[in-house]
Order: structure tokens, then sequence, then C-alpha cells
């Protein structure tokens, strides 16, 4: 009896510490490299990070800020000329596109060849277009880096090429890369396999084939043994020194959530797989499987009726909209139906006012992270004629009640004129 009871009280509590256990509750990856960290595209909140403010070599992950200052100086359809310097200044071993002096090419065909083949040639062809020179391109890189909030960041050159003096975090390039994802062309260059640059009079042949050197997004391979394809992946840069080890900055998009990563530093397992895409792919299963992107507001939601003073009767309570779509990354267990947003509405509002006037802000605070829109009017909101109409009837009646007594004033002065002539003539 004694052991059927010990068995009974051994499974009961094996029941209940099964059903207590957190089923929602996922752990935190291992990752190989020395610096890395997950981000949230939409928000910048930090899922994962592990040394991200450590200052690295970050490789052609650099060419990251040198599409950002194309991209924000340049038309696409530019045409870039090849200098000698552009050709002769890469180091032997470094990657180019083949590129040769005097060739012109658009500022578009030299996106291509820096951010897919992580072509350095390139890299100084847009910089020599832009500044003149590379020193001063890198003046200009420096500049935009704080802009975006990078702190621990200095470029020397366009392109990564080792420089004791060129160096980054984990942190400051995802700054980069999510800066840059904003921009539609950016996001569309990055997410290509190959592009072919077209023969010019100085090369005739139309052999230069770039192949994007980022393995995450590579299809074609998913079928071969070894390959890291992830069918999620849209970009974004690769980067190798022998100095900076093996860098990414990454991005993939699932159910709504885009999540960015970067590694910097990594090498490769005791069994020659790449700890680089390991670490890519274990971060982005960890932040695709912790975490949801839930609908805090849709675009134009109606929030509610305010009242309007001075405004007609037909429009006196126009519907106030949330102006934008609010999309939250937020853990999986997490009830957005607890969560209560902080409404501000500004006061004393008269009409007359247009429709999409701004009219208040909607803010919802989650995990540190502030989520806001302004909140707009849906219609436009007539002022009233009543007022007018009672300010015009008034002044009539003012008027006609200073007119009345102007001529009850004169009609008296008239009989007082009468009765003294009368009383003259009585008194002769």
């Amino acid at each position: 009896m004694k052991l059927k009871k010990t068995l009974l009280c051994l499974l009961l509590f094996f029941i209940l510490w099964v059903f207590s256990y957190p089923v929602h509750a996922t752990e935190e990856p291992t990752t190989y490299s020395p610096a890395c960290l997950l981000m949230d595209m939409d928000s910048g909140k930090i899922l994962y990070e592990k040394n991200m403010e450590e200052k690295r070599y970050p490789a052609s992950t650099t060419k990251i800020m040198t599409a950002i200052l194309a991209l924000e100086n340049c038309d696409l359809s530019e045409k870039a000329a090849v200098s000698h310097n552009a050709v002769y200044s890469i180091p032997s071993g470094y990657t180019t596109a083949s590129i040769q002096v005097g060739e012109e090419f658009t500022i578009e065909q030299m996106l291509y060849a820096l951010l897919l083949p992580s072509a350095n040639d390139a890299a100084v062809v847009i910089a020599e277009h832009i500044s003149g020179s590379v020193e001063e391109f890198a003046k200009l890189m420096n500049e935009k880096a704080k802009e975006i909030g990078c702190k621990n960041t200095h470029f020397v050159n366009p392109n990564g090429i080792q420089n004791e003096d060129h160096y980054s975090t984990a942190y400051d390039l995802a700054l980069m890369g999510r800066y840059a994802m904003q921009n539609e062309t950016f996001r569309n260059i990055v997410a290509t396999t190959s592009y072919t640059l077209p023969a010019t009079e100085i090369y005739d042949k139309e052999d230069r084939i770039l192949v994007t050197t980022n393995d995450l997004i590579r299809s074609s391979l998913k079928d071969t043994p070894g390959n890291y394809y992830y069918p999620y992946a849209n970009g974004i840069k690769t980067g190798y020194t022998s100095p900076a080890g093996n860098c990414i900055v990454a991005s993939a998009e699932k159910d709504g959530a885009e999540l960015l990563v970067v590694v910097l530093g990594a090498g490769q397992t005791d069994s020659w797989e790449s700890e680089r895409y390991l670490d890519c792919i274990s971060l982005f299963d960890y932040g695709f499987e912790s975490y949801t992107s839930q609908t805090l507001t849709e675009e134009n939601e109606v929030l509610q009726q305010i009242k309007i003073a001075g405004a007609t009767s037909e429009t006196k309570n126009p519907d106030v909209l949330i102006q934008d779509q609010l999309k939250a990354l937020v853990p999986s267990e997490t009830n957005l139906e607890n969560i209560e947003p902080t409404i501000t509405l500004q006061e004393n509002l008269k009409a007359p006012l247009s429709k999409g006037t701004t009219v208040g802000k909607i803010t919802y605070h989650i995990d540190g992270i502030e989520y806001s829109s302004n909140l707009i009017l849906g219609e436009n909101v007539e002022k009233s004629s009543f007022g007018v109409l009672l300010f015009r009837i008034l002044l009539i009646v003012f008027i006609l009640y200073i007119i009345i007594r102007l001529l009850k004033s004169l009609d008296g002065k008239k009989k007082r004129k009468k009765y003294k002539r009368l009383k003259y003539y009585e008194f002769k």
C-alpha cells in the first residue's frame, strides 16, 4: 500500500510539474560569434545581444553606409566614371567587379556591384563620384553615422578594406541596416541574388555576372548539402577579412514581423560549418518563435467622437481617427487586451476645422517601447451660422433702436419749438 501511495504521489507531482511548465517560454539561443544582436526592425527593440557595443572591424558591412549615401546624394541614372585609383587602389585578394579604367556606369549599376558580390572597386567609384576622393567621402560617412545614432563607429574608406582606425559595433551596424532598409531601392537590391553588368565600349563582353555573397537568400542552394538558405531572409550584406572574421547584417520577415541580425567576428565550427550563418538562423528562429507581431491599431481606425465648439449641428461631433497603423512585436503569450493606451486630446477646439487636422495623440507603452500615432479628424467641421445670424439680428435691432431714439429726439425738439412759438403769440 505504501508503495502504491508513493507511486501515486510521484505521478501526481509529475503531472503538476508538466502542466505548470511555461509552454510559451523559449530558451535564448547559444551563439558562436563574439559579438551579435537580434533587433525588431520596426521598433528597434533589442531581443538578444552579446557584446553589441564592442568595437570591432566591420569588413564589407561598411558598404551599407556607402549605399545609403549613394541613394541619398545621387539619382540612380547618374553616370559615374571609373578612375585609375578605383581600379588599382584595391589590394590583392579583395573582391572586385572587374570594371575597367574609363568605363562609365550608372549609380544603380554600381550599387548592384557594391552590394551583391561586395565589389571594392565599385565603392571607390561611388565615393569619388560623390565627394571627389575617398578621404572626403569618409568624412561624409562619419557624419551620416552620427546622424542616425551611431556612437562607436569610425570609417576611413567606403568598402571596409582593413584599417585599424576603421571600426564599428554590432549595435551601430544594426542602426545602419535598419535605416537603409527603409529605402525601397536598397531593399530590392539586397534581396537580389544575381545581376549582370552591361558591356561597354571598353569592355564588350556581358560576362560580369554579379552574384550575392549572402547564402541566406540563395534559394538555388536550398537542395544542396550544407546550404544555409533561410526561406524568410530578404537581405542584407556580408563581410569578411582575416582580422574582422566573418560578418553579416541580415534581415528576415515572417508573419508580419521583420527581424534584423548582426554577427561580427564569426569563424567556423569544428565540423567546418559557418558560425555566421548558424548564428543568423538560430537568432531568427528564436525571434520568430518567441515573439509575434500584433496590430495595436489599424490605419484610420475610428477611436471616438468629440464635440467641437461653434460647429453646425451636422458636424459638431466628428469622428476622431487613428492616423497610422501601429504594430508591436511582443512576447508570444502577451494579451494586448490588458494594455491600455494613453489618449491626449487638444483642448478648446473650435470650428471651422478641416478633415485630417491633428487633434491629439494615442500612445502605447509596451516593454519599454513607445508606439504612438496622431489622432486626426475624419471629416470637415463647419462653423455654425447661428452665431453670425444672431449677431446680425442684434446689430439691426441696435441700429433701429438708435434710429428710433434719434427720430424721437428730433420730434421732441420740433414740439418744443412749436410750443415756444405759441407761447410767444399768446404773450403778445
